[in-house]
């Protein structure tokens, strides 16, 4: 994901903190999670812990063809007033077929799903 958000500039745009990292001044936090019930309640359970922090968006990525279930759909409206947005990101079968971030950057596909994520995040 975070290559995906990054765009090729080595880090400088997106990159994962690691646990007790300081949030660098002026960024916006993303969370990630997939579609799954089990992945929107540790969602759940992360935002309720979330402290003073500016409001995550959530990327949410489908984790198969078929819309998320739904209970899931139902608990992230509700979680939506604790985040900045919600970032869809289609089923991508190719993810499932590549080793590494740079190699799913190869296709097309993901290409176009990293430059609408972005996009979307950016607000434009």
């Amino acid at each position: 994901m975070a290559a995906m958000l990054d765009d090729g500039s080595g880090g400088r745009r997106a990159r994962v903190l690691a646990p007790g990292e300081v949030l660098p001044y002026g960024t916006a936090p993303v969370l990630v999670t997939d579609t799954t019930l089990h992945g929107v309640t540790r969602l759940e359970e992360t935002l309720r812990n979330w402290g003073p922090l500016p409001k995550p968006w959530l990327v949410w990525v489908a984790d198969a063809p078929a819309g998320p279930v739904q209970d899931a759909r139902y608990l992230v409206r509700a979680l939506e007033g604790r985040l900045a947005g919600v970032a869809r990101l289609p089923y991508l079968p190719v993810l499932r077929a590549v080793k590494g971030a740079d190699e799913a950057l190869e296709y097309r596909s993901v290409q176009t799903a990293a430059a609408k994520l972005r996009r979307t995040i950016e607000g434009k």
